[in-house]
């Protein structure tokens, strides 16, 4: 077959597949139009989502007639003021945007600059344009595209549903809202609640955008991100360890302006949070990146959803390091939302409505449902329902008071009032009820120890008055032994007894008097697990997690009061101790009003 040159339309049609696929796309081309253009208000109005009619409206610097005509050609820009494609300051620079929608789309842009009495209007069918033609219009342009991919059946069966088109759509300018708090975004649409979101500015402005379009219970439950490290500008909210989703979808990582999904950022971003969150949880985060434009290639990808970072090690450290430094910050606090989970948990004995839910208390005690609100008044006149405590079978509900002492003010988490179950402290403090883990605090406490001892050398050892002696099977024994020096570092010092033992000589001296048998058969099952003990001194980290596991305070362990109370403390002088090593809270904090609500005091 010989070599022909494609026709124009064609070659617009093939565009249009790398920078419009679907109505999202087209959505966040315009709307990047706008913002270049120095709109402060957008209104976004779709139908079908987007596949029938997508509007976009704004108050930007507008179009004389000829960039109108100039517009919908390929490869027609405004916003590159040279041929450098290293310093790139605007959303958008292709030029293909205009032409690939008008080429599977009826498109129409009507435009008017500020210092004209009059405006154009341009319609582009399916590749097909028309002339401008003079229209009385307000200042700003808009931009309508109907009937997408209508001439182009084999694109427009892969397009989604009206609601999920519509959610994406959402989606991109959601991204854009929280890029931009000086622009005021609205959406609106027979296919979609409608949505406002009011521009912002000054102090502040930030975490009011991301609480209009993220929620304010993220707002009230992340910490400010803000640093500057190797040419890298940090800012934004990073959520709280223990605010987490089950998915990544409420990460949001913007660089120079742009959303975009990077690999290297989300990675940075998941190893700034291995020590707090469960691996299948996810963060919730918006980090804002600035970098200098000729550090950053952002012409990677037709839709510029990725990046190619020239300094990859900096911009990565900068990330971790600018989130490590806000938890840190954050100290002890958990999320707020630990006590919500804990409220919904209870249950009163009685509703409004009248009788309790059938499971909730006839079947409970055995009655048989009553017919009537009526006849089970009348039931539980006549019939006692007093268990006694053997029935109930609740073998360490045992509360131990601990004095009359008055919750101290200066205290975060105050005043030790009891332990039950033989795990949790009640504490109070001066506006409420803390229930504390005491394992999972004091695991949190002793890990940080060991991290903060491990930075500054070998972490301190004692001796063992006779060596514990571990029988374990040959591999693994062969396995402690190759990572034996590497261990001496985190203060275990063991070797090699025989075929099949173990034994341990020196144990951390953080450790007190830890199961040592069970923390060397935890290590060497790690080590089986990871199939090489090479990359030891690279997880040394999951190692010290396992021996702060060993090293806490054991479920079960009565506690007197002056140590509940030097728990306490401790955890109000530790970083991100308001989740152990695990991810789970340590801790939940119910305030008095919450406590009220309980017993349906307040409203």
């Amino acid at each position: 077959m010989p070599i022909r040159q494609l026709p124009e339309p064609l070659i617009n049609r093939i565009a249009a597949g790398e920078v419009v696929e679907r109505p999202a796309s087209v959505v966040k081309e315009l709307v990047e139009n706008a913002i270049d253009a120095g709109a402060r208000r957008v209104l976004v109005t779709t139908a079908h989502g987007g596949k029938s009619l997508i509007r976009v409206e704004d108050d930007g610097c507008g179009m004389n007639e000829a960039d109108l005509a100039l517009s919908v050609e390929r490869h027609a820009t405004s916003k590159l003021d040279s041929d450098a494609l290293d310093d790139i300051r605007t959303l958008g620079f292709r030029g293909e945007a205009l032409a690939s929608i008008g080429s599977v789309s009826e498109l129409r842009i009507s435009s008017r600059p500020a210092d004209a009495e009059s405006g154009f209007t341009l319609t582009v069918s399916n590749g097909r344009k028309r002339p401008p033609m003079l229209l009385a219009m307000n200042r700003g342009t808009s931009i309508e595209v109907r009937d997408l991919f209508a001439q182009v059946p084999a694109r427009q069966k892969f397009l989604k549903s009206d609601r999920a088109e519509a959610n994406a759509i959402t989606d991109v300018l959601r991204r854009l809202a929280m890029a931009n708090p000086a622009v005021h975004f609205r959406i609106e649409g027979s296919d979609r609640s409608g949505l406002d979101w009011p521009a912002v500015d000054g102090d502040g402005a930030l975490a009011t955008r991301l609480s209009q379009v993220m929620g304010g219970e993220f707002v009230d439950n992340a910490v400010p991100l803000a640093m500057a490290r190797h040419g890298v500008v940090l800012a934004g909210m990073a959520g709280l360890p223990t605010f987490t989703r089950a998915n990544s979808l409420n990460q949001y990582v913007f660089v120079n302006g742009r959303s975009v999904r990077d690999k290297l950022l989300t990675g940075a971003v998941r190893a700034a949070y291995a020590d707090y969150v469960f691996r299948d949880r996810f963060p919730v985060i918006a980090l804002y990146l600035s970098i200098d434009p000729g550090e950053v290639d952002v012409n990677v990808h037709p839709a510029k959803a990725e990046l190619r970072f020239r300094d990859t090690g900096a911009v990565r450290g900068a990330v971790i390091r600018g989130i490590g430094e806000a938890l840190h910050a954050a100290g002890f606090k958990a999320s707020n939302t630990v006590a919500e989970d804990i409220l919904d948990a209870f249950h009163a004995p009685a509703s409004e409505a009248g009788p309790i839910a059938a499971e909730t208390s006839s079947t409970r005690f055995g009655l048989a449902e009553p017919a009537t609100p009526f006849q089970y008044a009348t039931e539980l006149t006549q019939r006692s329902y007093a268990p006694s405590l053997a029935e109930l079978s609740l073998p360490s509900a045992r509360v131990e008071p601990v004095g009359d002492a008055l919750p101290d003010d200066t205290h975060p988490l105050g005043t030790a009032r009891a332990q039950i179950f033989e795990n949790y402290i009640i504490a109070q403090n001066a506006e409420g009820l803390l229930l504390v883990d005491q394992h999972a605090a004091h695991e949190r406490l002793v890990y940080e120890r060991f991290k903060a001892q491990l930075a500054s050398g070998p972490v301190a050892s004692q001796a063992q008055l006779i060596p514990v002696i571990v029988e374990l099977p040959e591999d693994d024994c062969e396995r402690l032994e190759d990572v034996a020096q590497t261990l001496e570092r985190l203060g275990l010092y063991l070797e090699r007894f025989g075929p099949r033992a173990i034994a341990v000589r020196e144990t951390p001296a953080l450790l007190g008097r830890a199961d040592i048998e069970g923390l060397v058969r935890d290590i060497a099952d790690q080590l089986a697990e990871w199939g090489s003990t090479s990359a030891v001194s690279d997880r040394l980290e999951a190692i010290i997690a396992r021996m702060a596991c060993h090293g806490s305070v054991r479920s079960g362990r009565r506690l007197r009061v002056d140590e509940m109370n030097a728990l306490l403390r401790d955890m109000e002088a530790t970083p991100h101790s308001g989740q152990c090593i695990h991810g789970r809270p340590t801790y939940v904090e119910l305030s008095q009003r919450d406590i009220e609500r309980l017993f349906g005091r307040s409203r």
